[in-house]
């Protein structure tokens, strides 16, 4: 044994301890995931469980997660959009309005029954395309801000922003009781 360097949880400095830079990552960046993630699903419990599984993904590959802010928060937003997409085909179109019965809408006055169109046809674009739309016309993003974040070209986002535009036209256009269960 002497000769031989002890090795222990207390030899690593603070600023490479694993949990330490996903604990960094976490205080620098949760407030920005979880908007966008509270723009991705429908409640706050969603939201929070797609940014617990965002952050459980740099802890399990911490390092996998560029240094840098900007890079940092990119990477996270990155992962964000793929754990949605996963979520969303997996569920291949959640109801997520369910408890929203339609004729407890008429209730709430127009400003909610228009919310909950607009939320609803939101959750039948892919989820690229709804991230597109969200962080553009929702949030006030630029597109190359947009594809900086989604790690894709701006001409991409322009796509997808024309193409999302396009879908949610269709979707606003269509009768109650078209086929609402498979995304556009």
């Amino acid at each position: 044994m002497s000769g031989q360097p002890v090795v222990s949880a207390f030899a690593i400095p603070v600023e490479e301890r694993p949990s330490d830079r996903v604990a960094a990552l976490f205080d620098a960046h949760h407030q920005r995931v979880y908007r966008l993630a509270r723009r991705l699903t429908a409640s706050a419990d969603d939201a929070l469980d797609l940014v617990q599984e965002t952050f459980l993904r740099a802890a399990r590959a911490p390092k996998s997660v560029p240094f840098g802010s900007d890079r940092e928060e990119a990477w996270l937003v990155r992962v964000l959009i793929n754990v949605r997409r996963d979520q969303w085909r997996k569920a291949s179109v959640q109801k997520r309005h369910d408890e929203c019965r339609p004729d407890a809408e008429h209730d709430h006055g127009p400003a909610v029954v228009a919310r909950t169109t607009i939320w609803r046809a939101l959750d039948r674009l892919s989820p690229r395309r709804r991230a597109v739309i969200v962080m553009h016309e929702l949030e006030g993003l630029a597109i190359s801000a947009i594809a900086s974040q989604l790690g894709i070209s701006a001409i991409t986002v322009r796509w997808h922003l024309s193409a999302g535009r396009r879908d949610l036209a269709r979707v606003l256009a269509s009768r109650p009781g078209d086929a609402h269960d498979k995304p556009v």
